[in-house]
């Protein structure tokens, strides 16, 4: 009975003894799921262009981050002497042109000898552009943690009672009004409607007039912009540092969730798995002795896996044969 009480009963006599607290675990876990929906939305784009999971995705935020560092330090920016918000700006402008030549490049390299290919070809080359991206990065900006300052004050303040981040709000503010825009763009707009032609079929799209070469710059251009806020968000948080490109990995519950080709599926499961990891680790971690947001998000994927394998909103495959 003990066991039952601590597991089934003890939870939620804790969350409604305490309101203030239990609301600044929600407002914790809705801020980091809109981060999770950010880096998941750079999937969601990918895979609705070309139908294929994007290994390389984490890893051009990271490539991102490391650029903006980058083009900081040569205008200046050290340790001690913070930018004024103009350079920041142009910074940040000029990391976006380069994520946008970078999508020119894989178009023209990796991708367009690969159309009409086995999707499994395409995931491979994403592996490989991962690889080589984070290499390069390395060669150019060095392996060193790098500290990121764009500004945003990380300091806490209360608000009717409930002790919040100004850095983090920021942050998911920033993100919520990105993923409002993408989701925007793939519902009312002409190439929204035919990034979902391409991915349904290469050769098909290009027989009725879709410029492939066009989109999968498109999406791969707005897929790196997506890449850079997080790499952004996520670097100015805990420093840009190599093991920021596994941020791909906590993307990959939310898209289970979600649904691989669904943009309100990605902000949907975003925010389950970022409340639900922090209500599991407040609550229930103790009883097992922590650690349980590390997990959280893969078991319950798991269990998305088993009984709703297309996810929340992804649209259920059929193959005939």
């Amino acid at each position: 009975m003990d066991v039952l009480y601590a597991v089934f009963i003890a939870p939620f006599v804790d969350m409604a003894t305490a309101p203030i607290f239990f609301a600044e675990v929600i407002i914790g876990g809705l801020i980091a799921g809109v981060m999770y929906s950010l880096v998941a939305l750079g999937f969601v784009l990918i895979f609705k262009a070309s139908g294929v999971f994007n290994f390389a995705q984490g890893v051009l935020a990271l490539f991102a981050g490391l650029t903006l560092v980058g083009l900081m330090e040569f205008m200046g920016q050290t340790s001690t002497q913070q930018l004024p918000w103009y350079l920041i700006a142009l910074a940040i402008i000029g990391t976006a042109a380069v994520m946008v030549a970078l999508a020119f490049a894989i178009e023209r390299i990796v991708l367009r000898p690969l159309v009409n290919q086995e999707q499994i070809i395409l995931f491979m080359s994403t592996i490989g552009l991962a690889l080589f991206l984070e290499g390069f990065g390395d060669v150019l900006w060095g392996s060193d943690v790098k500290a990121l300052d764009i500004g945003i004050p990380d300091a806490s303040f209360e608000w009717g009672g409930i002790l919040l981040n100004q850095f983090d709000l920021v942050a998911a503010a920033t993100a919520a009004v990105l993923v409002a825009v993408l989701a925007v763009f793939f519902q009312k707009t002409r190439v929204g409607r035919a990034l979902r032609a391409v991915a349904d079929d290469h050769q098909a799209a290009l027989s009725v007039g879709i410029p492939l070469k066009s989109i999968w710059v498109i999406v791969w251009s707005v897929a790196g912009i997506v890449a850079m806020v997080a790499g952004i968000m996520w670097g100015a948080k805990s420093g840009v540092q190599f093991s920021l490109s596994l941020i791909a990995l906590k993307a990959l519950p939310v898209l289970i969730l979600g649904g691989f080709t669904s943009v309100p599926g990605a902000i949907v499961g975003g925010l389950i798995i970022g409340v639900g990891e922090k209500i599991a680790e407040i609550y229930w971690g103790p009883l097992i002795g922590g650690a349980i947001e590390n997990w959280f998000a893969y078991m319950l994927a798991m269990v998305f896996l088993l009984f709703r394998p297309q996810g929340l909103f992804g649209e259920k495959i059929i193959e005939r044969v």
